[in-house]
């Protein structure tokens, strides 16, 4: 699928007529969305939730964890406290500003129902919405936008190289990502636009493309397509997904993918290559709610990831793929301070199949929770066509302020 073009100097003229027919299919999103907004952030490759979320008061904790354990609170590179003995990794200090301002809740021992540990079957069942890889077609976020009312039904956008699963069916979105192509004089975009002036086709396509790239700007241009897959790069995306959204008649939604999860080796404890994954992750979310702005206080941020890792060791200083794992609610609209569901322990004899996190608590029943409070969708079209294979969960209750 097309990527939409940065800026009118940045335009993606060698795309040609082949490739404006393609992004066709997409919409623009000048329509109204309302005032609520959700932002769904992928953390692929799996990443490790007793590193995000450290469970220190967890009698087995430290013996478990071993080396990979983190320091007490007020101790030397110390977990940052939040509630009921669990910590934030200390290169999450936005995320705890966060919660200290009641705008950040925790949900802990998470997963999807896929249970096999692979990246791309747990990532399909993730985004799917429901029980079993390749169960559905479409994504549970695409078929939530499809019920929303016509005035509110404005483009979700996808904020990345391609339209994630989470995205694809029968409601019309969008899609964005950096661009290092030259720049391009201004009067060729003129005369595309008007060698295109009569095609119902291809004119729309052109114009939405360069309105998407007015409004995101040149800031976003620094790394390019490359630099958006490393730490440094989550806030160009951030920043991109902020401006959209915020626009005038900017999406209901937006998704970003943030790679590089997957820490087999040499993972790092307060330190490391996971520490420096989490740090731009909380950089990432403290840019979006300052370039939110107002827009902030309505909006909510789910941040989540296919599946958990192990809670041991493995022999190159990493973590094998898991179970359970930790995903964070955060943003204006939350109602913040809270450690949501169960806590199975870190107890040998608690450990799923005797080596993970044991997932006591859907993650579908965080995103129902959030479709249902902060979009009102009505709770049987939940059970019946955003979630139409997850009758063994509910929604999560209270999420929001």
């Amino acid at each position: 699928m097309t990527r939409m073009i940065m800026n009118r100097r940045h335009a993606l003229i060698g795309m040609g007529a082949a490739g404006l027919a393609l992004s066709a299919g997409q919409v623009s999103f000048a329509q109204s969305s309302g005032s609520k907004k959700f932002v769904l952030v992928i953390l692929r490759g799996a990443m490790d939730g007793l590193a995000a979320v450290a469970p220190y008061a967890d009698p087995a904790y430290a013996a478990a964890r071993g080396r990979l354990a983190l320091a007490l609170p007020g101790q030397a590179d110390g977990v940052l406290p939040i509630a009921e003995g669990f910590g934030l990794h200390p290169r999450l200090p936005f995320l705890h500003e966060a919660w200290s301002a009641n705008e950040l809740s925790v949900l802990h021992a998470t997963c999807s129902p896929y249970r096999s540990r692979s990246h791309f079957d747990g990532q399909d069942v993730l985004e799917n919405g429901g029980a079993n890889v390749f169960g559905l077609a479409d994504g549970w976020l695409n078929r939530a936008i499809s019920l929303l009312p016509t005035t509110n039904s404005a483009a979700a956008v996808a904020i990345g190289g391609s339209i994630p699963i989470v995205l694809r069916g029968s409601a019309p979105v969008s899609s964005w990502a950096p661009s290092t192509a030259p720049a391009v004089p201004e009067d060729t975009i003129a005369r595309l636009t008007d060698l295109y002036a009569g095609d119902t086709l291809l004119s729309p396509a052109l114009a939405r493309a360069v309105d998407t790239a007015s409004i995101v700007g040149d800031a976003a241009m620094q790394g390019g397509m490359a630099g958006r897959n490393l730490p440094g790069g989550y806030r160009i995306l951030a920043a991109a997904a902020a401006r959209i959204l915020s626009a005038p008649g900017g999406p209901a939604a937006a998704v970003m993918s943030f790679e590089g999860w997957d820490t087999h080796a040499n993972q790092g404890g307060a330190n490391g290559a996971l520490a420096l994954r989490l740090q731009g992750l909380d950089t990432a979310m403290r840019t979006l709610k300052t370039d939110l702005g107002p827009v902030w206080k309505d909006t909510v941020v789910v941040v989540a990831t296919e599946f958990g890792r192990t809670v041991a060791e493995n022999g190159t200083g990493g973590t094998d793929h898991g179970t359970g794992g930790a995903a964070f609610v955060l943003g204006g609209a939350v109602r913040g301070g809270r450690v949501l569901r169960d806590w199975p322990t870190l107890s040998s004899n608690a450990l799923f199949e005797g080596r993970d996190l044991a997932p006591v608590n859907d993650l579908r029943g965080l995103f129902a929770g959030v479709l249902r409070d902060h979009w009102g969708l009505d709770q049987a079209d939940l059970r019946r066509r955003i979630f139409p294979e997850g009758h063994e969960f509910r929604p999560l209750d209270g999420l929001l302020a």
